[in-house]
C-alpha cells in the first residue's frame, strides 16, 4: 500500500473538509483508502492517506480532477426550463434508455433513475467528474433526505459554473506546479471571482469585512479550487454538525481509520480514537453562507 500526507490547517473547516474529500476519492479511485490527521502541538499538522497501489494517493485524486470530464445529473424527464416552451413532451409509455445524456448551453446533462432530491433545480444539479471509465459524484446540497444539505452558494449561481471554474483553475495549478501540488494541495491559492462553494475562508470577504461586496463588484478574491472541490466531495457521505443556526462543529481524529469510521468522525462524534473539535460560524453575505476560521473547543 501506498502511503503520503500533506499539511493541513486544522482551523480552516475547507482543508479538513477537502481532506474528507481526498480520502473519500482516493477510496474510489485507488480502493482500500484509510486515513487521518497527524498533529503534536508546536509542530505542523498534516493529514496522510493509505490506499492500495504504488501511486501517491493525492496525486491519483489530482490527476483525476485535472483530466475529469464534468456532467450534470438530472432525473428521467428532465427537460431544461428554457427548452421545455414548445417542446413536445415524451408519451407516458415511450421506453427511453437507462441513462440518457443531452447538451445544452449549461453543459452535459445525464439523466438517472435514482435522483437525491424531490424535485430537479437547474441552478444547483448534482455533478459526475468522469474520467477512464471511473466517476466521483458531487451532490450533497441537494440531499432530499432528513440530513442538513450544508448548501452554502445561492443566488444565480450554478453549480455546474462553479465546479468547471474550479476545475479549470486545478488545471492550470497543475501545469504550473507540477509535483509542487501533490506535495501541498490545499496551501496555492488563485484569484477568485464570486462563485464558488463557499468552502474556503481564505475567500470569506463580506461587505463588513472590505467596506464593500467584492463578490457584487465582481473583484477577484484568493482561495484554493482544491479545497473548493474537495470539500463538496468530501461532504458527499457526511456533513459537519450544524448544532445551531449557522454555528457548526466538526472533528478531526488522530489515527487512520476506514471511511465507515471517518465520516462520523468529521461530525465530532467520538469512535474511540484521539480527536479534536472544532467549532465555527456560518457567516452571511447576502443569501450565501460562508465559512469562516474555526476555533477550538476546549473541556
Amino acid at each position: 500500500m501506498a502511503k503520503a500526507s500533506i499539511p493541513v490547517d486544522l482551523f480552516n473547516p475547507g482543508q479538513v473538509f477537502a481532506c474528507m474529500g481526498f480520502l473519500e476519492a482516493a477510496d474510489v479511485l485507488i480502493g482500500n483508502a484509510l486515513g487521518g490527521f497527524e498533529w503534536s502541538y508546536g509542530g505542523e499538522p498534516r493529514f496522510a492517506i493509505q490506499a492500495d497501489g504504488a501511486g501517491d494517493p493525492f496525486g491519483v485524486v489530482l490527476d483525476f480532477l485535472s483530466k475529469g470530464r464534468l456532467k450534470r445529473l438530472a432525473p428521467k424527464g428532465y427537460v431544461e426550463p428554457s427548452e421545455s416552451v414548445g417542446k413536445k413532451q415524451p408519451k407516458k409509455n415511450e421506453s427511453k434508455p437507462r441513462e440518457e445524456e443531452r447538451k445544452s448551453g449549461d453543459g452535459p446533462v445525464l439523466t438517472i433513475e435514482t435522483f437525491p432530491a424531490r424535485e430537479a433545480d437547474r441552478l444547483a444539479l448534482p455533478l459526475r467528474i468522469k474520467h477512464d471509465g471511473r466517476h466521483l459524484d458531487i451532490t450533497h446540497w441537494c440531499d432530499g433526505s432528513s440530513r442538513n444539505s450544508f448548501k452554502l452558494f445561492a443566488g444565480q449561481q450554478r453549480s455546474n459554473g462553479i465546479a468547471q471554474q474550479m476545475l479549470d483553475a486545478i488545471r492550470q495549478l497543475r501545469d504550473r506546479l507540477g509535483e509542487r501540488l501533490i506535495v501541498d494541495p490545499l496551501g496555492p491559492t488563485v484569484p477568485l471571482g464570486g462563485s464558488s462553494f463557499k468552502f474556503d475562508p481564505r475567500k470569506s470577504w463580506t461587505g463588513i469585512d472590505a467596506g464593500y461586496s467584492p463578490d457584487e463588484q465582481s473583484h477577484d478574491v484568493h482561495a484554493s479550487p482544491v479545497v473548493e472541490v474537495l470539500a463538496a466531495i468530501g461532504l458527499e457521505h457526511t456533513r459537519p454538525d450544524e448544532f445551531e443556526t449557522r454555528n457548526v462543529r466538526y472533528g478531526v481524529w488522530g489515527a487512520s481509520l476506514p471511511l465507515l469510521l471517518a465520516r462520523p468522525a468529521l461530525a465530532g462524534v467520538s469512535v474511540g480514537v484521539p480527536m479534536r473539535v472544532f467549532r465555527f460560524i456560518l457567516d452571511l453575505a447576502g443569501k450565501n453562507k460562508i465559512v469562516t476560521f474555526a476555533q477550538e473547543e476546549t473541556s
